[in-house]
Formats: structure tokens, sequence, C-alpha cells
């Protein structure tokens, strides 16, 4: 009987190792992939701040609560499920949807830049001047179409962590998963919400008695705007970067290797010019702008194809 119960405790101990063990290459898995998937997530971080501009602070918190549980919800119930089916018995289909996924993010990096040089900002800043005023069915309207963009943000940061993980048995990739959804998820809302309300922080500060405090506040309120506009910037690089990287790796995945031996070429030259720890940066750094620069390129086809042509078709058939 105690040799029975002996045996049984040694098994359960071994069971505990064998799951602790697994927790731990999940984790490990689901860190690779969130890495691997960060440009996205600084895209998705640039993104969503704009969706709240021009509400009451009151209304802000909970704009950003609503739009990250449709953000959840997007990755679990509608990415989690088409990404493991495809990965089970489609896994030659990932590449083609990562490059479609991938020149959809250089069209959006390429419209940005479009819109910044052509001063195309009239609509959204009267959109965003009135927010407050248009009430309950305004916010609704706002929530709803970020839950749409964040759909296909979410679903490039689902894909991207799932071809790091390909290789991995189907649990493994299912709770990596996972765990990526909640953790990005958590993540982008979270400096979302510090963002959004770091100038009530300052407004806070700024009304305090201490004049240290009162520095403090005023000079995070001055701050914000800039660090938004830095923001901006950093949102369109990050998608123009991501999206070109993405389309370089899985062209060459799909069997069009000549661009990715290109960039890695390219990177290889580079890192040799310099020896040590620099190489490596100006390596990593080359790979970046020449990734940026095809997805530049790239994107300003598509924003020629999706407006410049119909707006000159438009434009013709009025002065006829």
């Amino acid at each position: 009987m105690a040799g029975g119960l002996v045996a049984l405790l040694d098994d359960v101990a071994l069971i505990a190792k064998a799951a602790a063990a697994s927790i731990d290459d999940v984790g490990a898995a689901a860190g690779k992939a969130s890495v691997k998937a960060a440009g996205v997530v600084v895209d998705d971080t640039a993104v969503t701040p704009r969706y709240v501009h021009g509400f009451t602070p009151d209304r802000e918190l909970p704009i950003i609560r609503k739009i990250a549980i449709g953000s959840i919800r997007n990755k679990l119930l509608i990415i989690l499920p088409v990404a493991m089916i495809l990965s089970e018995f489609l896994p030659q289909a990932l590449p083609y949807l990562l490059i479609a996924g991938g020149l959809f993010l250089c069209y959006e990096g390429a419209e940005k830049v479009y819109e910044a040089l052509t001063g195309g900002h009239g609509h959204h800043e009267e959109e965003d001047a009135t927010a407050a005023e248009k009430g309950p069915a305004f916010e609704k309207t706002m929530v709803s179409g970020a839950i749409r963009t964040d759909l296909i943000l979410s679903a490039e940061i689902m894909v991207i962590s799932l071809s790091s993980v390909e290789d991995e048995p189907f649990l493994t990739r299912l709770l990596v998963l996972i765990v990526v959804a909640i953790l990005i998820t958590a993540l982008v809302y979270g400096v979302v919400a510090l963002i959004v309300k770091m100038d009530d922080v300052g407004l806070a500060l700024a009304g305090r008695d201490s004049k240290f405090s009162q520095k403090i506040g005023r000079g995070l309120v001055a701050a914000m705007p800039k660090v938004m506009s830095v923001l901006t910037v950093v949102g369109i690089a990050a998608m123009l970067w991501v999206g070109g990287h993405i389309l370089i790796v899985n062209v060459g995945e799909a069997g069009f290797h000549w661009p990715a031996d290109r960039l890695h070429d390219l990177e290889h030259w580079f890192g040799e010019l310099v020896h040590g720890g620099f190489g490596g940066v100006l390596s990593w750094t080359a790979g970046t702008v020449a990734s940026a620069l095809v997805g530049l390129v790239l994107g300003a086809l598509v924003v020629l194809i999706m407006h410049l042509i119909p707006e000159r078709k438009k434009h013709a058939h009025e002065v006829h």
C-alpha cells in the first residue's frame, strides 16, 4: 500500500515537472513571438489614442476599455480559430496571409505619409473637434471603427506570432497564441490608457501647492502634444518597416527568394564594416531602413491605385 502510494506520488511529481517544463516552453515561445510582433504592437499603440481625442476626460478610459475588450474578442474568438485551423490543415497559406497583411501595413503607412504631405487631415480634425458634442452614437461609431482597425493589426500580431512557433505541437501553438493575445492586449491598451491620461495627471500635479509638483505637472502637459507627435511618426515608421520586412521575408517563403537574399546580403555587408556590437547595430539599422523603403514604395503604389487614380477619374468626369 505504502509502496503504491510512493509510486503514485512519484508519478504526480513527474507530471508536475513535465507540466512546469511545458509552461516554461510556452512562456519562452510566447516571449519570442511577442518580440517578433513588436513592430506591429508599436503601430497599434500609436494608432489607438486618436480614437479618444476630442472626448471629455471622463469618457476616455471607458472608451479604451471597450476597444480593449473588442481587441481581445478579435484575437481569441475570430483570429485564433482561423489561424489554428490554417496552421494545422493549410500551413502553406500562412506566407500569403502575411504578404496580404504586410501590404496592408505598407498601404496604411504610405497613406499617412501622403496625408501628411498633402495636408489631408481636415475631415479628421472636424470630427475630433465635435466628438464630445456628438454623444453616445458617435462614441459607439468611433469604438466600432477602432475595433475594425484593431482586427487587422491583431491579425498581423497573431499570424506573426504563429509563424515563430509553427514547428511546435498544436497545443503549444494554441497556448502561445492565447498568452500572446492576452499579453499584447494588456500591454497595448495599458500604455494607451497611460498616454491618454498623462495630461490629466499633469493638470492634477500642476494644481498642487508644491512648486516641484507644479513644475512637473506643467512639464507633462506641455510635453504630451510632442509625445503624441513623436508616437505618430514612430507608428508610421513601424508600419512601413514591419510591413516591408514581412513582405520581403514571406515572398521568400512563397518561393521568390531574391528580395530576402538581397536584404540578407545588405545586412551582412553593413555588419562587416565595423567589428563588435556596433556592427550588429549597423546591420540591423541597414535592414530596417531598407525594409521601410520597400514598404514605402509598395505602399505608395497601393495608395496611387486606391486614391489618386479614382480621384483623377472623378475630377475628369466633373470637368466633362
